[in-house]
């Protein structure tokens, strides 16, 4: 049996449809997505808006790595972070906030 060989709830079928109908993706390119491990160097400008749309788009395991805190002079182009998230480590704030809304994102990968 193969990585891609899961099947896909109807939800996450919903969810990626729009994905799903460009010609050459299809279902079995939606579950690489699914299977697919990406790694995110960094929680900040360019790492928190890449976050938000490789989660978005389906990837299922975002390993992010950042060894910073959230501070509020990141808040104006980090949009992962809010200002209830100063102080935390900016990839405990990414994890919460990419968890929060998009449910098919393994936890622990």
């Amino acid at each position: 049996m193969g990585k891609n060989d899961e099947s896909m709830s109807d939800s996450e079928k919903q969810r990626y449809n729009r994905q799903m109908i460009v010609p050459g993706w299809g279902e079995d390119g939606q579950k690489k997505v699914k299977e697919a491990t990406v790694f995110i160097a960094g929680a900040g400008g360019l790492g928190s808006a890449a976050g938000y749309y490789l989660a978005a788009a389906g990837v299922g395991c975002l390993r992010i790595c950042d060894s910073g805190d959230v501070e509020l002079s990141n808040l104006n182009r980090q949009i992962i972070h809010d200002s209830k998230d100063i102080g935390k480590r900016k990839v405990e704030s990414a994890v919460e906030s990419l968890s929060a809304g998009l449910p098919f994102l393994k936890e622990g990968c």
